[in-house]
């Protein structure tokens, strides 16, 4: 195991601790879709996250901070989804996603 592989697992589990459920490692060991728009990657010792045009980053020896401030973003976003969210979601992937952005 790599050390972007091993940072994305511990940040997945944080992320899973504190109820974010929906992110997913994408298939390249060093990337995390949390939600739509809000990508967290693992590259030269930080966590960096991306949400459109603004980047963050956090020391990738701290999985748990790092989670704590995804978290509360992923939680402010999704209390002001956008109107047009519900229906790209049926559109793009139909009824199985309801729930899992």
């Amino acid at each position: 195991m790599n050390d972007s592989c091993g940072a994305i697992e511990k940040l997945l589990a944080e992320l899973a601790e504190l109820g974010v459920v929906s992110a997913y490692e994408i298939g390249d060991a060093m990337t995390l879709s949390v939600w739509f728009g809000l990508v967290v990657r693992f590259r030269d010792g930080f966590y960096r996250w991306q949400e459109g045009a603004v980047k963050q980053r956090h020391l990738g020896t701290d999985p748990s901070g790092c989670a704590i401030r995804v978290a509360r973003r992923h939680a402010e976003l999704q209390a002001d989804v956008p109107p047009w969210w519900e229906g790209l979601v049926s559109v793009l992937r139909g009824d199985v996603t309801k729930g899992h952005p």
